[in-house]
């Protein structure tokens, strides 16, 4: 079973830079982050933050691990396995569909 939590910290729009592999940097808002107790990992889910609020956006998710030195800096941690991507596509469907979550 998956927990979701959702990021209400006094600054709401909650922000990750990602380096890729050639160094590029690139701003993204992070949408919201859940663990799940069945795969014993935390999750991110992430879009450009360079997208209007009308646009449509692709969003990108990640298995990370918030403790493991207490730092803002850490490894993002690619989704490989397709009944993990079913349950994190499952917890955004949720969470889009909550209007709530989007004003």
């Amino acid at each position: 079973m998956a927990e979701t939590k959702r990021n209400n910290e006094e600054d709401d729009d909650q922000q990750i830079t990602l380096i890729d592999d050639n160094g590029n940097e690139t701003l993204y808002n992070v949408l919201f982050t859940f663990k799940s107790d069945d795969y014993g990992k935390s999750y991110i889910l992430l879009y450009p933050a360079s997208a209007a609020d009308d646009e449509e956006v692709d969003i990108q998710a990640y298995a990370f691990d918030p403790e493991v030195d207490g730092s803002t800096e850490g490894e993002l941690s690619p989704i490989e396995d397709d009944a993990e991507w079913d349950m994190v596509e499952e917890m955004l469907n949720t969470f889009l569909d909550d209007d709530s979550n989007l004003a």
